[in-house]
């Protein structure tokens, strides 16, 4: 079910009227049921792997707050490799397979490594990366592992923002899904304009845009001279306005049921320089490399040597991130 169609527009009406006509109590049980109607929309069985990531952490992180710290460490190690493997397999190993192939044959070596014939389950790296920062919290202490399966489970499928983001840290969501959010009519009307605004900003901008876009990229070498240029002038817009334009939607619509969710974007394109345009641009997953990759490495209280390979490590990990492919891999 995308954002840009009737058929949310429906699903998010009925929600929203659900949600405010019945007691507080009941309200979490809609919410997760809806996440994952939303998520199913797409394809019914991959629903196993968000439970199976749901489920694991939540026992592991039960179990991190009955031990000592420094004992926490192996149930974290098992939260990583549990969920990182699943990123891995379904993102990744058709890409270094293939990767690894191609080189075979350069050298003529006959092995040949297997490929993993599976869709990439939507949304994936979205709700890798905010049910894994539960586990970090609660390894750091930063919180108290959460009891309550069924809002933990909609803490990592909330639908609102379950396959393109903002990426939510559990210091922030998890307490909102406890909160009693009464009928607020200015809060809605500011949701809604925020949801307007983010489906101009897919439909009317980046979708068109991208008819230009994609009609000069197919076939680069037929266009020439400031076509090429405009080409990439328009993509830059494309892929600003496609983006955040969903995140738009995704805000407003947590909005509208009372749930502040964090900004993602902050017109970057109005940055001054590059440390600032990543402080502008899809803050949600800038932040969560600083907080959970770039500070533990050491950041930049390091040597000189250190902090650049750090910088190079979060960007590289980033450009892996947005795509298995070589060229997001040079771009990171």
């Amino acid at each position: 079910m995308l954002f840009n169609s009737y058929q949310f527009l429906i699903f998010f009406a009925a929600v929203v009227i659900l949600y405010f006509s019945m007691a507080h109590r009941f309200r979490w049980m809609l919410l997760l049921g809806a996440s994952y109607y939303f998520y199913m929309c797409w394809r019914v069985d991959y629903a196993i792997l968000i439970i199976a990531s749901t489920l694991v952490d939540y026992f592991l992180c039960l179990r991190m707050g009955q031990v000592e710290k420094k004992q926490r460490k192996q149930y974290l190690v098992l939260s990583l490799v549990f969920n990182l493997g699943l990123l891995f397999m379904f993102k990744y190993f058709n890409f270094f397979s293939g990767s690894l192939n191609a080189l075979f044959d350069q050298f003529n070596i006959m092995s040949r490594l297997p490929l993993f014939d599976a869709l990439l389950p939507i949304g994936i790296s979205f709700y890798t990366f905010q049910t894994l920062s539960y586990s970090i919290d609660v390894y750091r202490g930063s919180r108290k592992p959460e009891r309550h399966l069924g809002v933990f489970a909609l803490y990592v499928s909330f639908f609102p923002q379950l396959v393109a983001g903002p990426i939510e840290r559990s210091t922030r969501l998890l307490p909102q899904l406890f909160r009693q959010n009464d009928f607020d009519a200015e809060r809605v009307r500011d949701g809604l304009k925020l949801i307007l605004w983010g489906m101009f900003k897919k439909v009317v901008i980046a979708d068109r845009l991208a008819l230009v876009v994609d009609q000069v990229y197919s076939d680069p070498t037929y266009y020439h001279g400031n076509l090429l240029i405009i080409a990439t002038i328009f993509f830059a817009y494309q892929i600003y306005c496609d983006f955040s334009g969903y995140s738009d939607i995704a805000i407003g619509s947590a909005k509208v049921l009372g749930y502040d969710l964090m900004d993602n974007f902050r017109r970057p394109y109005f940055a001054q320089s590059i440390p600032e345009f990543w402080k502008r641009w899809h803050i949600s997953l800038s932040t969560w490399f600083r907080d959970y990759v770039y500070i533990p490495l050491g950041g930049n209280r390091v040597s000189r040597r250190r902090w650049l390979i750090n910088i190079g490590a979060v960007f590289l990990l980033s450009g892996l991130w947005h795509g298995a492919n070589w060229t997001f891999v040079i771009w990171g």
